[in-house]
């Protein structure tokens, strides 16, 4: 068996390993030509996933052509911005009945659409799964045991797709919410930003776990309106993903939240990261979303503010601990 996997960053390189475990021929190909000859000439990837060896199964592609080409299955793990380029670029030379597993989480600006929405406009009536759920790639390469879910529309791409990245450390369940599925995985960057900030400010416990359960709740909110189902929000790829990404020091949207909350600017606590943080174009995507669907979302609303620096961190804490009373559960009730 023969993947195919656009991008190379820490994630599309901790999957190549995995796969390779399993016997399956990995090749990559990044934009970052360096990268690329890391793993063709050092057989390791220093830039994004340093100090873990690739099996030689796993190959640097030449090109995107080469990349995909006789591929039984694509896997893209680039930025959830650079998903449509990626996508249209690489289309052309897959096999007719390669299925494509998005793994990276986030909605794209402009346009306001999911990957899955993105995939079904470019690539018409071919296969489509989204893996997610709380995975740090260093985890994940150094064999910890991790549990995520596939989801497609198409439950035999699932069942696929469950059984080709399913080891004895990486448990894979299935599911068909694609809608639910990819936004808790781009959600809950945001709330990963605030978890951050708070931190930063030197808040402890308390903060962290109202900013999570408020975080989630507002999330589902979001979702039940653009179709998906409240109870994946409470599954792996949903809270499941917050705590991680939330907690984690492997988290670069938390590690870019404790410098804004300690007083970096945000475009340097971007910069300082070295690599994507998406929950900054993800929250200005949600805010929009938000808008759009009228849906009420204050915490992603403050981080929003704060990232786009609109108001210090200070400001926007004291705007949601003073808003006005609520019932705790108005959104579930009848």
């Amino acid at each position: 068996m023969r993947a195919g996997i656009i991008g190379a960053g820490s994630w599309g390189t901790a999957l190549a390993g995995l796969l390779a475990g399993k016997g399956i021929e990995a090749a990559v190909w990044d934009i970052d030509s360096e990268v690329l000859e890391g793993i063709r000439d050092d057989r390791e990837n220093k830039k994004y996933l340093p100090g873990r060896r690739l099996d030689s199964l796993v190959t640097a592609a030449e090109t995107q052509e080469d990349c995909v080409k006789r591929a039984d299955f694509v896997v893209t793990a680039v930025p959830t911005q650079h998903f449509r380029s990626a996508l249209m670029a690489a289309a052309p030379y897959m096999d007719d009945d390669a299925f494509v597993v998005n793994v990276a989480k986030g909605i794209e600006l402009g346009s306001l659409m999911t990957p899955s929405a993105i995939f079904s406009e470019a690539c018409p009536g071919r296969r489509f799964a989204v893996l997610s759920g709380p995975s740090h790639a260093e985890e994940v390469a150094d064999g910890m045991p991790t549990t995520v879910t596939v989801a497609s529309e198409d439950l035999k791409a699932a069942e696929e797709a469950q059984g080709i990245f399913m080891t004895e450390r990486f448990r894979v369940y299935t599911q068909g919410d694609v809608t639910g599925v990819e936004l808790g995985g781009a959600l809950k960057n945001i709330i990963a930003l605030g978890a951050g900030i708070s931190d930063g400010m030197g808040y402890g416990d308390n903060t962290k776990a109202a900013l999570m359960t408020r975080g989630i709740t507002e999330m589902a909110r979001l979702g039940l309106c653009m179709g998906a189902k409240r109870e994946t929000f409470f599954g792996l790829s949903g809270i499941g993903d917050l705590i991680v990404t939330c907690t984690s020091i492997h988290s670069r949207n938390r590690r870019c939240g404790i410098m804004i909350g300690e007083g970096v600017p945000p475009e340097e606590a971007i910069a300082r990261i070295g690599m994507v943080v998406e929950g900054v174009p993800t929250a200005e995507a949600a805010r929009a979303l938000a808008g759009r669907h009228g849906v009420e979302m204050p915490i992603t609303e403050a981080i929003c503010r704060i990232v786009n620096g609109e108001v210090p961190p200070d400001m926007a804490l004291a705007a949601l601990m003073t808003r006005g009373k609520k019932h705790e559960q108005e959104d579930l009730r009848v």
